[in-house]
């Protein structure tokens, strides 16, 4: 019996290890496979979190090399419908009424349909994500007068639909404006200074005053609201547009002070005099960019272009097709002001970038608001039966001729 058994269980089957090994080696192959599908996620997700990050790289090492081979600000308007607008004026959340256009009744609307195309290569188009990358955790600051402030405000427009609405804010202080990207810890701001040095017009809402006094060598009050921005951009014409400007010597709080008419183009170079030494003294160059937009030109006297003498930029819908053409709004003395100074500048290890904007925008007589935007105080009868009296062919339609400017900043800040 015993015999019996013994060959019995010599005839049962071994124990299972085949079953048992066979799961580990499924276990394994899971994990491996478990593994690499991990490995292979946090792939995809790292590549898109850089994806803005080489964009900005790609596009840095663009900007630099056109900067050195080409004149970004030689060229001619294209019309481009497909492209531009850049961002639409009813979705720009802090869009100011004195540039929104199509609000305020304007039904022509191929203004905002140009793209700038310089002659030798194509402008780097306009990308939010990579210039937030470039201001996280720093200021850009735009300083000067409302032609600077329609700049901001395009800026503004420009990266605002790239910004969730609970990552923004607006705020207001005084002289200052501050629009800020949370999450980036980053701001565009506005300071109003018209004339860059303290003047009587100083006041960001009540500036109109019978006669425009300056301090040409007060500027401190403004100058402390810029010391620590990381870049800065300047602007300062219109308001100098005169003969001849009243300078006080002293405090505008002390009667006491010294007065004094001196003629243009002097005057402006005594306050560009000042402001350029403050920038010597305050800057940083290793880690502050800093640019002057030249003259922006106005466009109020038809007769230049060929229309009638008593006309201006309302009813225009076209822009101006002779190349080179140039207004007498914009007074080469001036522009040799400021390329004086800032020459000077550079002798003395300090580099301000123009923005020239001046020839581009001559171009575009029938960019200005004219009639379409909020008037400010109620129309007289006179006004509403002779439209082209209180027509603005000054400021810029947005979006529209402001937003190359800012297109060409761009290109110089990824430099």
């Amino acid at each position: 019996m015993a015999k019996k058994n013994q060959l019995q269980n010599q005839m049962l089957p071994p124990p299972q290890p085949v079953a048992y090994s066979w799961g580990i080696r499924n276990t394994f192959h899971f994990l491996i496979a478990l593994l690499f599908a991990l490995l292979l996620i946090v792939a995809v997700y790292l590549n898109q979190n850089r994806g803005d990050l080489i964009e900005e790289r790609t596009t840095s090492k663009t900007s630099g090399d056109l900067l050195s081979r080409c004149n970004l600000f030689s060229g001619k308007w294209v019309f481009d419908n497909k492209s531009y607008p850049l961002y639409k004026e009813q979705e720009c959340t802090f869009m100011s009424d004195q540039l929104a256009c199509q609000k305020f009744g304007r039904k022509d609307l191929s203004y905002q349909n140009w793209r700038w195309q310089p002659h030798q290569c194509d402008l780097p188009r306009f990308n939010a994500t990579a210039l937030l990358e470039r201001l996280r955790n720093k200021r850009l600051l735009y300083v000067g007068d409302s032609l600077n402030r329609g700049q901001w405000v395009s800026m503004v427009c420009l990266v605002d639909s790239s910004i969730p609405s609970d990552k923004k804010s607006m705020h207001q202080n005084g002289s200052l404006a501050t629009f800020k990207a949370i999450e980036y810890n980053a701001t565009i701001e506005f300071y109003w200074a018209p004339l860059l040095v303290e003047s009587n017009s100083d006041d960001p809402v009540n500036h109109r005053v019978a006669e425009r006094t300056v301090r040409v060598q007060g500027i401190e009050k403004h100058a402390r609201h810029w010391t620590d921005a990381d870049i800065l951009v300047f602007n300062s014409y219109l308001w100098w547009r005169r003969s001849q400007m009243k300078v006080l010597w002293g405090s505008f709080d002390n009667p006491d002070g010294i007065y004094k008419f001196v003629k243009m183009p002097r005057v402006y170079e005594m306050a560009l005099k000042t402001w350029s030494d403050w920038l010597e003294v305050h800057i940083d160059p290793s880690r502050q960019q800093l640019f002057f937009v030249s003259i922006s030109p106005t466009h109020q006297k038809a007769q230049e272009w060929g229309g009638a003498e008593e006309e201006n930029c309302y009813g225009e819908t076209e822009q101006i097709f002779k190349e080179g053409y140039r207004g007498k709004a914009t007074c080469p003395e001036m522009m040799h002001v400021v390329d004086k100074v800032l020459d000077d500048l550079k002798t003395r290890g300090l580099n301000v970038q123009m923005i020239n904007i001046t020839q581009l925008s001559e171009y575009r007589k029938e960019g200005h608001p004219s009639i379409y935007r909020k008037q400010w105080e109620p129309l007289k009868e006179e006004e509403i039966s002779n439209p082209k009296s209180y027509a603005d062919c000054i400021h810029w339609c947005l979006p529209g001729v402001p937003d190359v400017w800012n297109e060409l900043l761009y290109a110089h800040i990824l430099n």
